[in-house]
């Protein structure tokens, strides 16, 4: 006998069937009804600004005729096939024009299906490169504390997100870590410059620490991510861990799954500092959020050694997968039609001299920060320390839930541990936004600070 299907309110506020999927809280949402260009349209009709690009996803915004229309041809021919048995034609023109888009040498493809998977792969083909080398002692991976690389086990060991981490770290082996740059914090009399070539060297003072024969590769996000909300490091920074990790024949690894496909204003985060890295993890952007697809690329250097020895021991059963790459394709074809990188870049530099407006009237907002469009800021109780406010007050969540009862998707986290504690909220949205659609997401924004304010007794200057 079947049970009685039974309804329930959600915290949407509309009568509903029960669920059996669960997430991260009891917290329920909307059931989303189409999608279109920046929008998304709930099934009572309400229309929400993908503030966010979902997680920093949908770059060439929802609904593109041109990437379905793409993937509908590919479906009428084959959907899967598996990389043991067939190539496929939209796998190998993806990774050749991947792979032109990419710096130096790194012209070796790896597709997976998102971008956890991409970072564990990085991993796993740095190690398989050290053993086939004869550096077997290499295996530790240094990242920085906070950041965020993804959910799966070896990702996991590289993320600096307590909240995360810590429940599973009997079960996984935590690598070592080194502060972020976050310069914009201290307070000494340095110069921008030479912040940076300190924090960088920081990494040097970890290598020398764990022993340099046991090091294998350093990983970092160019421009931070959901940890550290558009982190931008000192110019400086960059060519120095270049140095260091050439110094001590370390692989240096960037996690561009965030900042790659054009979302700061160039294909890839690394661009802004013409960077050379020796393995790139990616995702998000370039799939649009139109099918699972993430990409590894790396080098023949360390590509070869390890086919050589036996082989790549690892994979993902829809690891290039025709449907998804030829929804890749689609999307690289719209990035360029529609000038979405570009656009990245103007309407970034317009949507942030926004943000900076509101940090003047809202001084609870700080630094705001980032390239393109991917932009963050800092909630906090004294713009001078940069204090965070109180955790009991939910800064950053409750900005997030006056934004969306307004009519607008954000994106906040609340990071903690080692002497690290801060709000921070971030603004991503399609590439495609217009100047009209910036001014609209920043006029809800400026409704939701107001809210916040009154709501938290926050000061608020005029």
């Amino acid at each position: 006998m079947s049970k009685p299907l039974m309804t329930q309110v959600s915290d949407a506020g509309e009568s509903r069937r029960p669920s059996n999927l669960f997430y991260m809280t009891r917290l329920r949402r909307p059931l989303v009804d189409r999608a279109e260009g920046i929008y998304l349209w709930d099934q009572n009709g309400k229309r929400m600004i993908d503030g966010s690009s979902g997680a920093m996803v949908v770059n060439i915004g929802h609904g593109n005729r041109n990437v379905l229309d793409a993937m509908k041809r590919q479906m009428d021919r084959v959907t899967f096939a598996y990389r043991l048995h067939f190539e496929n034609e939209p796998a190998e023109e993806l990774a050749r024009r991947l792979a032109a888009k990419m710096p130096g040498d790194l012209d070796r493809i790896f597709f997976v299906s998102g971008g956890s998977e991409a970072v564990e792969s990085a991993i796993k083909l740095a190690r398989q490169w050290a053993v086939a080398t004869g550096q077997e002692s290499r295996w530790k991976v240094i990242s920085r504390f906070p950041s965020y690389h993804g959910g799966t086990a070896g990702s996991l060991a590289v993320t600096g997100d307590l909240a995360l981490t810590e429940t599973f770290a009997p079960q996984t082996r935590t690598m070592p870590k080194i502060p972020p740059p976050t310069a914009y914090r201290d307070r000494d009399n340095l110069s921008m410059e030479q912040r940076g070539l300190r924090y960088a060297d920081m990494l040097e003072e970890k290598i020398l620490a764990e022993g340099p024969e046991s090091v294998l590769a350093f990983i970092m996000e160019p421009i931070g991510g959901a940890a550290t909300a558009a982190l931008v490091p000192p110019d400086s920074y960059f060519p120095r861990i270049r140095k260091i990790c050439d110094k001590y024949c370390i692989l240096l690894i960037h996690d561009e799954v965030m900042t790659g496909a054009g979302r700061t204003g160039k294909y890839l985060g690394g661009e802004h500092w013409n960077c050379r890295p020796d393995i790139i993890a990616m995702s998000k952007g370039i799939g649009s959020g139109y099918a699972p697809l993430g990409a590894m690329a790396a080098s023949r250097r360390l590509v070869g050694p390890v086919l050589d020895s036996g082989g790549f021991q690892h994979g993902y059963t829809y690891a290039g997968n025709p449907l998804s790459c030829a929804a890749g394709l689609a999307v690289l074809d719209e990035m360029e039609r529609l000038g979405c990188i570009a656009n990245a870049a103007a309407m970034g530099d317009l949507l942030k001299h926004e943000l900076e407006a509101l940090a003047e009237r809202y001084p609870f907002i700080a630094n705001v920060r980032g390239k393109g469009l991917l932009l963050g800021a800092d909630l906090v109780a004294n713009p001078e320390t940069l204090a965070p406010l109180p955790p009991a007050r939910k800064a950053n969540q409750r900005l997030v839930d006056l934004a969306y009862e307004r009519g607008m998707i954000i994106y906040s986290r609340r990071i903690r541990g080692d002497g690290v504690e801060a709000d921070n909220f971030m603004l991503a949205p399609p590439l495609i936004i217009t100047a009209e659609q910036v001014g609209e997401m920043v006029g809800v924004l400026d409704d939701s600070l107001a809210a916040l304010a009154t709501e938290l007794d926050l000061p608020v200057n005029g």
